[in-house]
């Protein structure tokens, strides 16, 4: 029956449809066998007939796996596994033209020569094959398949512009990676195909392409064996290839099997070169377009027919030559030369009986290298398998599964995982052959799981490295014009199509940095179509936010929750700040405006709020004249003002004027003016920020922490910064205006000449110990001399002792302020309507307790003596320090910018009217006579008559008995120790009226 078959060779270039009717034509039989080159291709053709017919009739076979359902009606094979004797009704062989091949050629001769259906017999190839087929098998039939497309060259292109739907080729692992990683940095990714491969790997791959996630492919020559895939255009990065042999050029029929990959059914495909590869011969190009080649002169053959009486007949049998012209004996192949080695091992030369163990040590050669390992190395493993083989019993269980589990890791790179592929492929092919394992069905399964599990890692890893997912996905779904779907989380991450792409922060998009030029375009793209109408949801729901998600930061950036919207920039007034929203300019105008909008109605509501008092006063249309225009000095100033640059314009008002300004909470405090309700945190942050964008700095002042009473005086801080912060700079550290007002209200009550000590509420007003009161005292103009005495006992052993001062009995309770008809500007802090809301001391200070009168304590220790004179001697009192202070008027040229300390000499800065004066140097009002009186001196008034006037106590040039000027002095006076002389009412009270009525009387 089979001398009587058909046998039909259809012949023609690729895309013919050739593998496609061998299906049909099996299909048509009850049985049938069909061999393929490639493991990978017969696991196509296997799927194709499996959808078809069903897995219950279809059986695959190669060299790695073995499907074979007992009811098989189809065998689906590589050409070395073709099941010969079964009397199939059909046959066929793919690319007959491999009989060619140097390394496999003798294979695909013998399937030429000896396989054969029972009904009938295909031949499928290069039309190259036409006369040795011809002249081999003439019975045969011809015909010819015309190409269904056309394919063209292209000429050479970069790969940066390689056009989508490509292949690129390469002929060696090491330039296929190189050009995958150059694509997916400038492409967005692209799939690897080898055949060195595993079929679970490479479908999982080509998926990658054929769905459109990526639209480039990088691959060997293994393309070009049957692979049908949607390229149109081929690309060669090389025109050389080893051979296993040498480097050597690609024959013109070798280019155009894989050139005609491009363009498949009726769509038209291209060729071209890149990268490195020059441009073809015009020949090879019009050989390539045309289908025209040099046919076939010779075939590569190796006998068939094999002598098993010993290993030396064997090897002879194997080497026999044939003097058939169409016929040339193949080059020793890997199963040849692995027998000539195992032959000369002591183990096996001259032990190895004829006849099965011949037979069977020929099968272990057969075992392909697929680990790529010396020829001697993979000898030794045949050796050990025809070792456990030749005792009769199958490869040990436990050794087998140690090498196994050897190579059952998923972890590594690519290179890792690609050899331990290559490793379980061996235990594969060892697994499906029949009497080899004690479990055969468990020892396929396991070595097929194992492949499996390294296919899937191999096949992640390549993914993760040469495609972009994201750029990948965007790109397809930007080509097929779908819409994109995005989301935009509680952490503005944004995603779309569930690809991470970027963060939204506010109204911008910070895109990932992650990605390269290419694909930052390309992601740019895809975002800002799918975050249009996001800005506009997001700008609506932001406009209709409440103020209390909004807020300013002390560098007057505008924030809306955590995300950055825009910032403060100067208006035509301090008070009037204007604002610049962070709009990207692909969320149009519309949005730009809104969010605008918002920004600006919040910072107007916030100063109107924070800013009311002040407002109210500039708003004031009742005041006229000099009241008017101090209004507009606090407006200017911010609510703020150094009571020595306005020291005119004080004088200047009178009390009606004062009594208008402080129905609107101004306060005319001895060291500064100031409205009381605007030193709280909040106006004090927007006061430094508004101030700062008027002043057009780049760095803004930062607002000390709330609740202090007194912060560090840095010498590098501006003193304005302090005063604006509601500070007075004095000494090593600034004092709260507030409470320094206090502080002033209580020494008002004290003779600054006579000298007085520090009180507890002097001390807890300004939260310090005595040391840094003393010192602050220093920065406010005063001397300070430390002394040491005598510690008082407790209250209890002292309360009936009436402290005595300058020979009169006084109280020990700290006197109370001074009426506020003392000093009208002034009024005392106690139920003033003026005074701002208790503080909070520092919390590094601790109040230390008053200090008691001197003939107190003398009074106790006489009486301690006296209890101690009939007993063991008396202990040694108890020493504490205390401070004196007095008021050191300082020359008119003696202060010095930057000194903090300047009141511990006496010495300090120049205080005058109209200037601004620099932290720690000031001329305290709280001296004898307070502000009114050192300005008046200042302003020529006449010196006192007791010759101790304003112009000697505040660094005026008071004069002598003589009428002419005094030096002035350098040291704190010393003033006697009589009583201190009663204050002059101010002429401008209303209490002056009084005073003189009195007189009258």
């Amino acid at each position: 029956m089979r001398a009587q078959s058909r046998i039909t060779a259809v012949l023609g270039p690729t895309n013919t449809g050739k593998t496609h009717y061998a299906i049909e034509r099996m299909l048509a039989h009850r049985t049938g066998v069909i061999g393929l080159p490639l493991r990978l291709l017969a696991r196509e053709v296997y799927d194709r007939i499996v959808e078809k017919r069903g897995p219950s009739v279809v059986a695959l076979v190669t060299g790695e796996e073995r499907i074979v359902p007992e009811r098989t009606q189809y065998w689906v094979c590589t050409v070395e596994a073709m099941p010969l004797e079964i009397g199939a009704d059909f046959v066929a062989i793919d690319e007959i033209q491999l009989c060619a091949d140097p390394e496999r050629g003798h294979v695909f001769t013998d399937r030429l020569l000896n396989a054969r259906g029972l009904q009938e017999t295909l031949l499928l190839g290069s039309d190259t094959m036409r006369g040795a087929i011809a002249a081999l098998e003439p019975r045969a039939q011809f015909i010819s398949r015309p190409r269904l497309s056309q394919l063209a060259w292209a000429g050479s292109k970069k790969i940066s512009r390689m056009p989508p739907r490509s292949a690129i080729v390469g002929f060696s692992v090491e330039s296929v990676y190189a050009i995958a990683e150059l694509i997916r940095r400038q492409k967005g990714g692209c799939a690897v195909v080898m055949g060195a491969l595993s079929p679970r790997t490479r479908n999982a791959q080509v998926a990658l392409y054929q769905n459109g996630d990526v639209d480039y492919l990088v691959a060997t020559d293994a393309i070009g064996m049957g692979l049908n895939l949607d390229i149109n255009h081929v690309a060669f990065s090389s025109t050389v290839k080893f051979d296993g042999r040498r480097m050597r050029p690609l024959i013109p029929n070798e280019l155009a099997q894989i050139a005609g990959r491009a363009g498949r059914h009726m769509n038209n495909g291209t060729f071209g070169v890149t990268g490195e590869a020059r441009p073809l011969p015009e020949e090879v190009i019009d050989a390539i377009e045309n289908h025209r080649f040099e046919p076939v002169r010779k075939l590569q053959w190796r006998n068939a027919n094999l002598a098993f009486g010993s290993v030396e007949r064997l090897i002879g049998s194997l080497e026999q030559q044939t003097q058939h012209d169409w016929l040339t004996r193949v080059r020793d192949a890997d199963d040849l030369l692995a027998l000539k080695t195992l032959a000369e091992m002591p183990g096996i030369r001259g032990t190895v009986a004829a006849g099965q163990e011949v037979r069977l040590l020929w099968d272990v050669c057969r075992i392909p290298d697929f680990r790529g390992i010396s020829g001697n190395e993979h000898a030794g493993l045949l050796e050990r398998i025809f070792g456990f083989l030749r005792a009769g019993a199958p490869i040990p269980d436990d050794w087998l599964g140690r090498n196994i589990a050897r190579i059952d890791r998923t972890d590594g790179d690519i290179d890792a995982l690609s050899k331990r592929l290559a490793y379980i492929r061996t235990w594969t092919y060892v697994a499906q052959r029949r009497g080899w394992t004690g479990d055969e069905s468990h020892w396929r399964n396991e070595t097929r799981a194992v492949e499996d599990r390294l296919s899937d890692a191999l096949h992640a890893r390549l993914t993760q490295r040469f495609v972009d997912r994201r750029t990948s996905v965007l790109l397809r779904r930007l080509k097929q014009k779908e819409t994109l779907v995005a989301e935009v989380n509680d952490k503005g991450e944004v995603t779309v199509e569930g690809e991470f792409i970027g963060r939204l922060e506010g109204f911008r998009f910070r895109q990932d940095a992650s990605t390269s030029p290419d694909e930052a375009r390309t992601l740019r793209q895809a975002s800002l179509q799918v975050l249009r109408p996001e800005f506009h949801l997001r700008a609506d729901r932001f406009y209709n936010a409440p103020d209390t998600e909004i807020d300013y930061t002390e560098q007057g950036g505008l924030m809306w929750g955590t995300q950055a919207v825009g910032k403060l920039v100067a208006g035509p007034e301090a008070m009037r700040p204007q604002v610049e929203a962070f709009v990207d300019e692909e969320a149009g105008p519309e949005v730009a405006e809104k969010v605008r909008r918002r920004l600006q109605h919040f910072i107007d509501r916030k100063v109107n709020a924070l800013f009311e008092p002040l407002l109210n006063l500039q708003r004031d249309e009742t005041m006229t004249g000099l009241a008017r225009g101090f209004a507009f000095r606090m407006v200017e100033s911010l609510g703020i003002l150094p009571r020595e640059q306005v020291a005119q314009e004080v004088k200047d008002l009178d009390q009606e004027a004062r009594s208008v300004l402080r129905k609107h909470g101004l306060r005319f405090g001895q060291f500064t003016i100031f409205l009381p309700l605007l030193l709280k945190p909040a106006p004090t942050r927007l006061r430094l920020v508004l101030w700062s964008l008027a002043q057009g700095l780049q760095e803004f002042p930062e607002s000390p922490p709330p609740g202090l009473v007194t912060i560090p005086n840095l010498r590098e801080v501006p003193r304005e910064h302090y005063l604006l912060a509601g500070y007075r700079p004095a000494g090593a550290r600034a004092i709260r205006i507030d409470m320094l007002e206090r502080l002033a209200d209580l020494l008002r009550a004290k003779d600054s000449r006579a000298g007085f000590e520090a009180t507890p509420d002097m001390l807890s007003i300004t939260g310090m110990t005595l040391e840094q009161f003393a010192d602050l005292m220093q920065g406010l103009g005063y001397k300070a001399e430390k002394g040491e005495r005598a510690k008082q006992k407790p209250a209890a052993a002292v309360a009936e002792v009436a402290p005595v001062v300058d020979g009169q009995p006084t109280e020990t309770a700290v006197s109370a302020p001074a009426d506020p008809a003392a000093d009208p500007e002034t009024p005392s802090e106690a139920g003033s309507e003026d005074a701002a809301p208790a503080e909070t001391a520092s919390a590094e200070t601790i109040p230390q307790p008053a200090a008691a009168e001197e003939e107190a304590v003398a009074s106790v220790q006489a009486d301690a003596s006296s209890d101690d004179a009939e007993g063991a001697p008396a202990e040694a009192a108890e020493l504490e320090v205390f401070y004196s202070f007095t008021w050191a008027p300082r020359p008119r040229n003696a202060g010095q910018r930057g000194d903090r300390g300047a009141g511990r000499s006496g010495g300090g800065r120049q205080a005058r009217a109209g200037s601004a004066q620099q932290p720690g140097g000031e001329q305290p009002a709280a001296g004898p006579g307070g502000e009114g009186q050192a300005q008046h001196a200042r302003q020529g008034g006449k010196p006192r008559r007791d010759g101790g006037g304003k112009n000697d106590r505040f660094g005026g040039k008071p004069k002598g008995k003589d009428g002419k000027p005094r030096a002035p002095q350098n040291e704190a006076r010393t003033y006697s120790a009589k009583p201190p002389r009663q204050d002059r009412i101010d002429p401008d009270n209303p209490f002056a009226v009084l005073a003189a009525l009195k007189d009258r009387k």
